[in-house]
């Protein structure tokens, strides 16, 4: 299921997108707040996106992952994704990344508001989360900005190439108010 927004295209992961989140990747920027560790090798990306691949395919979906590409030319800028728990809670976490040069645009902002309505209103989900970094200050705003609430601190839980980093926790629920 593809989703798009007025400058955005969020199509679903392929196998011919692994090469351009390989090298997202590999941008320390983008390294820096990664928790699944830096893939050395394309081979390595592969496999950890095949879940993603596998999962497409279920009726019964427990992930959607989508690379953002720019409605004017089609390039790359980065990558969203969210993983839903089991049915039963009606919650899933969202994460995200894109490309440096692309920060500071609304981009991040403009993606995230879109998989949180796909996710409200296709899903039907009660609640959307997601962590963040206490030192990723940009990801905090983007949060925010989107209505999201800080629910929580956890001490020294992120395994980042730095060390272990503190995490907020961020939520929404279906009934917040959102203005998109």
């Amino acid at each position: 299921m593809n989703l798009e927004t007025h400058r955005l295209c969020l199509t679903e992961i392929t196998s011919e997108d692994i090469k351009h989140i390989h090298n997202m990747n590999q941008h320390p920027a983008v390294a820096a707040f990664n928790t699944i560790g830096i893939p050395k090798t394309l081979s390595v990306t592969q496999k950890l996106l095949q879940p993603i691949l596998k999962d497409q395919q279920r009726k019964e979906r427990s992930i959607y992952a989508w690379t953002i590409k720019l409605n004017s030319t089609d390039e790359f800028i980065g990558e969203i994704g969210m993983h839903l728990s089991s049915k039963k809670y009606s919650k899933a976490e969202i994460h995200y990344s894109l490309l440096p040069k692309f920060w500071g645009n609304g981009y991040a902002t403009e993606t995230v508001k879109k998989v949180i309505s796909f996710g409200f209103e296709t899903l039907q989900l009660h609640r959307i989360t997601a962590g963040v970094a206490t030192k990723n200050e940009a990801s905090i705003k983007i949060l925010e900005k989107v209505g999201m609430s800080r629910e929580g601190h956890c001490r020294k839980i992120l395994p980042l190439s730095s060390g272990w980093a503190d995490n907020f926790e961020y939520a929404i629920l279906e009934e917040d108010k959102r203005n998109y």
